[in-house]
Parts: structure tokens; sequence; C-alpha cells
């Protein structure tokens, strides 16, 4: 049985009533990042002390405790609530999972628990979307799954003018998750009946928009299975350039033999990268070989690849800052607060929120922008 500790007024752990979870403790290592065999080294111990640890054979006692808090920087109550939901490696789409190391991965699924568990909390409290997102596994082609979606969402051939909004309108539940890497650009689950995605938001916002339209394949398409590895990758890369580029929506706006300057101009339209509209262009057989690999090399040359010529703007949520400025105005809850009673760092919620959630508050008053239905802030009766 594990050793049962209590907390003071402080945080700190003293005497008998607190019981330890382990899942927890693997949930806060990640999250910081560190190995099993780091994360050892920083406390002087074995890493068969560690795993014994992670895995309940052994409780840490007091003064380990109190060291571990200090390493992880979790509060203490942290380490004693319940089994965090945490993602799953086979049960998650990684975009380049093949380029991705251990410890950055076990970093996002780590966020993707604490994104999970702040949802759990949210919808303890609000009546939440629900999903309305069709199962689209018999479906081969993502070009055609795409234009499906499209219609059964009522888009047509219009570009979507936000797709985080849209995504929120579905009951994709979407928070960022805050890897300083190349290789980690979003990932998608489902838990029960509710689709997850994550982005990386320090992405440009065309790149987040298309890493959106690129889970959204596999939440839809890969649910029970289907192609894996670099093919699930090619038909996810192909459904996002479809769903954000309708076919017939792209050609009709197209000169005949555009010049890099009408790229710029139409990729405004649909709010892609130039280097997407380019690609799917081509993809449609509309630039041959040669003009497609000119303009290409052209985007190259001009830094198009890492500066976006007429970026878009950054999306933001739609849902969460009505959900913060509603517990702050009538519950008097503020973001720290919210952090207390998840028993997480204001920090790591902030992570969750990063740039999805671009208003100065602190405890939840908005910047004076009044959006979205207000039906989304019906509370759990």
């Amino acid at each position: 049985m594990a050793e049962r500790l209590t907390l003071t007024s402080s945080g700190a752990p003293e005497a008998t009533d607190f019981n330890f979870n382990p899942t927890r403790l693997a949930v806060a290592r990640k999250r910081r990042g560190y190995t099993k065999s780091e994360f050892a080294e920083k406390l002087g111990l074995t890493l068969k002390t560690i795993s014994s640890y992670e895995s309940g054979e052994t409780v840490p006692s007091l003064e380990t405790l109190s060291k571990i808090q200090t390493v992880l920087g979790f509060p203490a109550a942290f380490f004693a609530g319940d089994d965090l939901d945490e993602p799953v490696c086979f049960d998650v789409s990684f975009r380049s999972l093949s380029t991705m190391s251990a410890k950055l991965r076990d970093m996002a699924l780590s966020q993707g628990a604490l994104a999970i568990h702040l949802n759990k909390w949210l919808e303890g409290i609000f009546e939440l979307p629900v999903s309305n997102l069709p199962d689209l596994g018999a479906e081969t082609d993502p070009e055609v799954a795409a234009e499906y979606l499209r219609q059964a969402w009522g888009i047509g051939q219009q570009p979507v003018k936000n797709m985080l909004h849209l995504l929120e309108s579905k009951g994709i539940r979407v928070f960022s998750i805050a890897v300083e890497s190349k290789s980690v650009d979003a990932f998608s689950t489902w838990k029960g009946d509710t689709p997850f995605i994550f982005l990386n938001r320090f992405k440009s916002a065309e790149r987040g928009r298309f890493d959106a339209a690129h889970e959204l394949c596999h939440l839809t398409m890969h649910r029970h299975g289907g192609p894996t590895g670099r093919n699930a990758e090619i038909e996810a890369n192909r459904f996002a350039s479809a769903f954000l580029m309708p076919r017939s929506g792209v050609l009709a706006q197209l000169p005949e033999q555009p010049t890099l300057r009408e790229l710029i101009r139409i990729k405004q339209i649909w709010n892609v990268s130039v280097g997407a509209l380019c690609h799917r262009l081509h993809e449609l057989n509309a630039l041959s070989d040669w003009y497609y690999k000119s303009l290409m090399v052209e985007i190259s040359g001009r830094g198009y690849r890492t500066h976006e010529p007429h970026g878009s703007p950054r999306e933001t949520s739609l849902i969460l800052p009505k959900l913060l400025t509603s517990l702050y105005k009538e519950d008097n809850i503020s973001r720290a607060q919210i952090a207390e009673k998840l028993a997480i760092l204001p920090t790591d919620l902030d992570a969750l929120l990063f740039s999805l959630v671009m208003t100065g508050i602190n405890g939840g008053k908005n910047s004076g922008r009044r959006a979205g239905n207000p039906a989304l802030l019906s509370r759990v009766k």
C-alpha cells in the first residue's frame, strides 16, 4: 500500500494522509523532458529506484518526495490526484514519428495528458460542443474524403476562414504543445467520443492550419486503423491540401500561367503558404513539372519557405477565452486558481493555451472582443 502523506499549507509533504500516485510522477517527469536515467541522476538515485517509484512498487520517502517536487516544479498535490488519462503512442498520430526522439514524444504526450485533465475539468462546469465528425475510414481517396467533409459541414468550395473555430464548433478540442522542435508538428487522438488535436504553436499561422487539417484526416479516416507510417502521413497531407484548397474553388481563380506574384495573391484567399498552394496546383495538373520546379526554386530563393510573404494572422480559440472569461466573471476564478485546482503550475496551464488565447487575461478578463455562440457557455446543471 502506498505511504500515506498529507500537505502543509505551504504545499510541502508532511505526515500521514496523502496518497502518492506513481503514474503522475511519470507524467511530471516526461513533461519536464527527463528520461528516467536523467531524472535519477538529478535526484542522486539509481535508475532502478526511479523505475520502482513509477511502477508503484515502492513509494518515495518524505525527503525524496520533497526533492522530486523541487526538481520537477510541480505542486505536491499533483502527485496525489487520480490517474491521468495520458495518450499512448499507438493511439496517437504523430506527423514526424520517424524523426522524433522518445524524449520529445514523451514530452508531447505528457502535455496531452495535462490538456485532457484540463478538458475534463472544464466539461464538469460547461456543456461543450459534442463531436460531429463522420467516420470516413471506408474511404480510400483522401481527395474524395475531404470533399465529402466539406459538403457535410456546409463549406462547399469556399475558403475556411478560421480553421480553429471550425474544428472547435465540430466538437474537436484543440490545445497547444510547447515543444520547441521542428520534429514535433502536431498530433491527434480520440479519448472516448471526444477528439483532440494538439498543435505546435511555434509554427507559422499557415503551417498551423495545414497541421490542423492534416490531423483532421487522422481523426476521420484513420480512427479505426488504415495506412500506417509514411503512407498514412502522405494520405493526411493530401487530405489537408484538398480540404484547405478544394479543386474547383482553387482552379476557378487561377490564371493560365500564374506568376509567383499572382500565387501570393491567391494564397491569401485560402490562408495557406505559397509553397502549399504551388504544390496543390501541381497536384491538380494546373502547373507543368518544369514550371512547378521553377516556381519552387524562386520561392526558396526568396526565402519564402521560412518567411511567408503576406503571412496570415495567427488563429485563436473561440471557446477557451469565453470559458476563462465566464469563470472569472461569474465564479471569480482566475487562471492561477484554475492551475491550482488542477494542481499544476500556471506556466503549464499557459503552455496548453499558448497563443490560442491571445488576450491580456490573467484571470479571465477578455480583450473587449466578443465572438461566438453564447450556447458555448452553457453550464452543466
